[in-house]
């Protein structure tokens, strides 16, 4: 059976996972106010999860050639800066990392492990680059300089809106990342700008055949400098690991 969501792409024989009871008792137990977004959290996104590359496998595994922009949609700009990139010159500069951004460091192949850094902060963790992010439900006084990761503001999506009580529950994390410093959505140099705005829908799922366990990442940037298109989107698929595994690796140029 095949399945297209509105933020989760596309999913073959899978469904929406429930979030764990505890939660929301804990949510339904508070009294003086509403829950934390750690109580409320209509899904359990917490725990390590290992990426499945099934699509753009030649871009995602390896870093690409020079000039290899096939499938990104670059404005004429982007592809002068595409066909300027020397990673050389990145690693002299310090900025090895600029392949590790938040617009692109979901997309590279290794693990996630995440988890909550206190009832307001979602902190995402990878192996990839050893990056760590920080999904906020509260937003910050202030930005701060921008990041490789920038600042993520974050809240619940509730599948269907609101819920009578005592119905199952289930839904999305919404994030939106923008103070961001100018990066590359590949490896290879394609860029993205500092006027980036980043939006990611995260889903958990399970497949009914085996009960396995699946993140479903859906990223959408946008960057009227560097793309052609209002909006590019990918989608990217990770597998609850339990083997305790983590293999944290440095940024690197090329």
């Amino acid at each position: 059976m095949l399945r297209r969501g509105p933020a989760s792409g596309v999913i073959i024989g899978l469904v929406l996972l429930s979030g764990t009871p505890s939660a929301f008792a804990q949510a339904r137990g508070r009294q003086g106010g509403p829950p934390s977004p750690r109580a409320a959290a209509p899904v359990d996104l917490t725990g390590t999860w290992v990426s499945v590359v099934t699509e753009d496998w030649r871009w995602r595994m390896r870093t690409p050639p020079k000039g290899d922009v096939t499938s990104v949609p670059l404005t004429e700009a982007a592809l002068k800066v595409a066909n300027a990139w020397d990673p050389a010159r990145d690693a002299a500069a310090g900025e090895q990392c600029r392949g590790y951004g938040a617009p692109a460091v979901m997309r590279l192949p290794g693990r996630l492990r995440i988890g909550w850094e206190n009832d307001t902060t979602l902190k995402v963790e990878t192996e990839a680059g050893t990056q760590t992010r920080l999904f906020q439900f509260v937003r910050p006084q202030t930005s701060g300089k921008p990041s490789w990761q920038g600042t993520s503001i974050a809240n619940w999506e509730i599948a269907g809106g609101r819920r009578g009580r005592g119905a199952p529950r289930g839904g999305s994390l919404h994030v939106v990342t923008a103070n961001l410093r100018p990066g590359y959505l590949r490896k290879n140099g394609v860029p993205y700008s500092a006027s980036v705005q980043l939006t990611e829908y995260f889903n958990v799922v399970t497949d009914e055949t085996t009960s396995d366990s699946w993140l479903i990442v859906t990223t959408i940037v946008e960057d009227p400098l560097y793309l052609s298109v209002p909006r590019y989107v990918t989608s990217s698929h990770f597998k609850r690991d339990d083997s305790n595994a983590w293999t944290p690796t440095p940024c690197e140029a090329e």
